[in-house]
């Protein structure tokens, strides 16, 4: 994947944006924290192809800087990017990264009706800036019947990287389709029984509650 690259600028801190960008600060072990801003069209450009791992470089801040996405705040009614952190990289210095599950192939499993349970859509990971990986495969096709499940220990990590995860935490299960069931109708209430059981009882000498009520209500 070709090197991605975001021009920036530094900022002061306080200061307002023009329409169209949005803040940010770059910050690594070494270096240290710097406010920048950026073209939100452009950072959104690099988010949908870069995630958090794969190295983009930001031009413009004095000198290039080789950095992955760190974090990214939205606005909750928007969806607006309001912030974005990024942590500078070390070469020589191994990094710990969330890298998404891209699930691949067709799963025998579901065409037979069973359900997929992706318990995991990304994995982190640790390896050197050089090693990252932007995705991990997941092959469905292993996914027969329903005691077939995928853990971590069963996905193929690039030479040099290494999962955070248990090998034994799982990745993805199968489980059977659960039929609906039937709404059961309200049950018909039945006036001509209710009107029997009233008479009954006003024959016998009982009080029924409305009569309770309208001798309440004489006396």
């Amino acid at each position: 994947m070709e090197r991605l690259i975001l021009n920036v600028k530094k900022r002061e801190k306080g200061e307002l944006l023009e329409k169209g960008l949005i803040p940010g600060v770059f910050y690594g072990r070494e270096e240290k924290s710097t406010p920048i801003s950026l073209l939100e069209a452009d950072f959104m450009k690099a988010w949908k192809e870069a995630g958090e791992s794969s190295i983009i470089s930001l031009s413009g801040a004095g000198k290039d800087i080789d950095a992955v996405i760190q974090d990214v705040q939205f606005h909750p009614v928007t969806d607006r990017v309001l912030h974005a952190d990024f942590y500078v990289i070390e070469k020589d210095r191994k990094i710990k990264v969330d890298v998404p599950l891209q699930f691949i192939g067709e799963s025998p499993a579901e065409k037979n009706g069973l359900i997929l349970v992706k318990v995991m859509h990304e994995i982190e990971i640790e390896s050197l800036p050089a090693d990252l990986p932007h995705q991990i495969e997941v092959d469905l096709a292993r996914i027969v019947d329903i005691r077939s499940q995928i853990l971590v220990e069963d996905l193929n990590f690039p030479e040099g990287v290494k999962p955070s995860a248990e090998k034994d935490e799982v990745v993805l299960s199968v489980t059977e389709a659960r039929e609906e069931e039937p709404e059961t109708p309200p049950e018909e209430v039945d006036m001509e029984s209710i009107e029997v059981m009233k008479k009954g009882k006003e024959e016998a000498g009982d009080e029924t509650p409305e009569d309770k009520t309208s001798e309440k209500k004489n006396g």
